[in-house]
């Protein structure tokens, strides 16, 4: 067993949550099965391998959330929408092998009832708004299939706004006409706003016009260290001053460094900018990237909670950062 019997004893009562992984991806390409148990295919290489169902149940993870991935040159000539509803219909067969394992959600209430009945919960966010190919209806069809929440912007710029970093990036501008009225229509059609990979002006357009609780699914803080994928001060009190969450990466490269510590510097940092009930977890896994080694999988989340104790959290804020704050955004 890894981790400590505290730490598995916590994930028992407040199984955790994970904001970010791209598995589908893989599920999609090369036929991932999240039901097996996987090891990466290369030491230290960022080729998928990091997600799956039995490393879920064993490190206490109640629920993923999957970003569904399209590129927007490979992809474009297919249809970006096409593939994100493909990578729907991987989940989609994958569930129905073995519906009592795995159980697509779509609100807090459902992820304790799968919860309850012994499944884990998968949960569904879409990486970009180019995959809505500039159609602010294709945002229905995906949220009635489930999606919950839509991340405005990737590595290249979009009819929505502006990417931090990538082709198309244009700092001194924010979200666009369109982006406003995307966020707005995200709203109405339940869909939590994603603030991740958007430049600064368009994230905090966006929190300014939103009313509901925006999230950051994957980042880390320039607070705990400096690097262009990381969000500042300002930006964590705008997502904080709507009730939003800011979801931590589990990459070396952008929280400074490898193991346990620098995770657990970043989600103190936003505690203590801006309090408990804003932290929460956003590993990347499966996302081209090579996590930090504790957590290169979900069985090392009781070590995170071992690392997040040893700092002088309580359970009780440990329990918000590893799952209730999630489930609070949902539930809003």
């Amino acid at each position: 067993m890894i981790g400590s019997p505290e730490a598995h004893a916590l994930l028992a009562r407040y199984p955790a949550i994970d904001l970010h992984a791209d598995s589908l991806m893989w599920t999609r390409w090369i036929g991932y099965d999240l039901h097996k148990r996987h090891s990466p295919p290369l030491p230290k290489a960022a080729l998928g391998g990091h997600v799956d169902v039995p490393r879920m149940r064993e490190g206490g993870m109640g629920a993923q959330f999957f970003g569904l991935v399209s590129l927007p040159i490979a992809d474009r000539m297919k249809g970006m929408a096409r593939v994100i509803d493909e990578q729907i219909d991987a989940l989609e067969e994958t569930i129905a092998r073995k519906p009592d394992a795995l159980r697509l959600v779509r609100t807090a209430a459902d992820v304790e009832r799968a919860q309850a009945d012994g499944a884990v919960s998968a949960l569904l966010g879409i990486e970009g708004a180019h995959a809505l190919e500039g159609d602010l209806d294709k945002l229905d069809g995906f949220a009635a299939r489930g999606v919950r929440y839509l991340g405005v912007l990737h590595f290249s710029s979009n009819e929505a706004g502006f990417p931090a970093y990538g082709r198309g990036r244009r700092d001194q501008e924010g979200l666009t006409a369109w982006g406003f009225a995307l966020v707005e229509r995200c709203e109405a059609r339940g869909v939590i706003v994603d603030l991740a990979h958007i430049n600064k002006r368009g994230f905090l357009d966006a929190c300014r016009v939103a009313k509901k609780p925006p999230i950051v699914s994957h980042t880390g803080v320039l607070g705990a260290f400096e690097h262009w994928r990381n969000i500042d001060d300002e930006q964590l009190r705008a997502v904080s001053d709507k009730g939003g969450v800011v979801g931590v990466i589990f990459c070396p490269r952008f929280v400074g460094g490898d193991g346990l510590e620098p995770v657990v510097k970043h989600l103190l940092h936003v505690i203590g900018q801006v309090g408990e009930d804003h932290a929460a977890l956003g590993s990347d896994w499966d996302g081209f990237i090579v996590p930090t080694a504790p957590l290169a999988d979900p069985t090392g989340i009781p070590l995170l909670v071992d690392a997040l104790l040893g700092a002088g959290l309580s359970e009780r804020t440990i329990a918000k950062v590893v799952r209730l704050n999630t489930l609070r955004v949902l539930a809003e």
